[in-house]
């Protein structure tokens, strides 16, 4: 098949999953083509059956802000006529799937049908801003296939929006012949000689995260056993993090790496993975930290109790309650394994529903019922 998707290129779990999946079809023999503002984060491998396609905004006085959206359409439908495309798939709601229904019409009467993969917040967004609702329910409507990343956000997008089309849940994936459990001492050594426990967290470091709550556990986790940080990402919030690293004495041991291409190599080193968001639909990054055999402490919010079962890969525990978090970091790294049999446990759970080997083919077999139905009729938005 030829595929075009279009993501946001940044340091997201929506970006890095269409990325990934790109690669993923891309090595499985199909034609992709990425039309974004930018080249995807994670979009390193070589490979001649990907190629980029970069979306440009022309600012004029005119506009108070550059209409991406429709930039984005005419170069989807360029790329659509140009590469003779089977279907796009786009990833986010707002506004990828509203400039795949303008590239649609565009291209008529040639079929381009669209699939729009819902993410988290770009439905959980209309719940601060009812503006979009109308907007982002009609594009999911018009959508000839929809795919969500998680049970629990399926279920919010069809209560909230009142969708009564069906949803397919096709969950992340994480390639677990790359996720693995590493033995590199050398990178072990860049942050602690004495062999102390390695916590990491991963994220954009954007409020929703709640990286200073990492922070906070494992200041209390400090106080009572000797033990570093490692901060793999950047964001907004990355300011007030170093502001409590500072404030707390924890310089020595909190590491701030940035934005990272390999991450499993530093996941597969770790001891501990933190999660203290206060909203995921899924919990892409704590997946990671499973294959690569890493326990994980996270908040039992959203769709993330489908990934980490409590006091068996992980524990759960209510946003913000870094005492609970810390309680449990504790049980975890004080053991003598460390947790080595959670973390055993981890990566059996995420071979046996998480890998890219059998979550690829899902998408696959969606897109040939997608192409296989047809494009149903689009309504008239008159």
């Amino acid at each position: 098949m030829k595929i075009g998707i279009t993501c946001y290129p940044t340091y997201g779990g929506s970006g890095v999953v269409a990325t990934e999946l790109g690669m993923e079809l891309a090595a499985r023999g199909h034609e992709v083509h990425f039309v974004c503002s930018a080249i995807p984060f994670r979009l390193s491998a070589a490979n001649e059956r990907i190629s980029y396609h970069e979306v440009e905004v022309t600012s004029y006085p005119l506009f108070d802000h550059p209409p991406y959206a429709l930039a984005l359409a005419t170069k989807m439908a360029e790329v659509a006529e140009q590469a003779s495309l089977d279907l796009m798939h786009v990833h986010y709601a707002i506004p990828h799937s509203v400039s795949a229904l303008l590239a649609r019409m565009m291209a008529a009467p040639r079929n381009l049908p669209f699939i729009t993969t819902l993410h988290g917040t770009d439905i959980t967004l209309v719940g601060n801003d009812r503006s979009y609702l109308p907007i982002t329910r009609f594009s999911i409507e018009q959508s000839d296939g929809v795919t969500a990343i998680s049970n629990y956000l399926r279920d919010r997008t069809l209560r909230e929006f009142e969708i009564k089309r069906p949803i397919e849940v096709i969950p992340n994936f994480v390639n677990c012949d790359v996720y693995k459990r590493s033995d590199n001492p050398l990178l072990r050594a860049r942050f602690t000689r004495n062999g102390d426990p390695l916590l990491v967290h991963l994220s954009n470091f954007r409020p929703v995260k709640r990286i200073t709550d990492a922070v906070e556990i494992f200041a209390l986790v400090r106080e009572k056993i000797p033990a570093k940080l490692l901060m793999i990402g950047d964001g907004p919030d990355r300011g007030a993090a170093e502001y409590v690293v500072r404030k707390k004495r924890l310089s020595k041991d909190v590491f701030f790496l940035g934005k990272q291409d390999h991450v499993q190599d530093i996941l597969g080193i770790a001891d501990l993975f933190l999660l203290p968001s206060d909203e995921e639909s899924f919990g892409l990054a704590a997946l990671e930290a499973m294959a690569c055999e890493v326990p994980v402490i996270a908040t039992n919010v959203g769709g993330v109790p489908e990934v980490v079962k409590h006091g068996v890969d992980g524990y759960l525990f209510q946003p913000r309650d870094v005492a609970t978090a810390a309680k449990y970091a504790l049980e975890i790294l004080t053991r003598s394994d460390r947790g080595r049999s959670m973390g055993e446990m981890a990566r059996a759970n995420a071979q046996k529903r998480y890998c890219s080997n059998d979550i690829i083919p899902l998408y696959e077999a969606y897109y040939e019922k997608v192409l296989n139905a047809g494009r149903p009729t689009a309504r008239s938005a008159s």
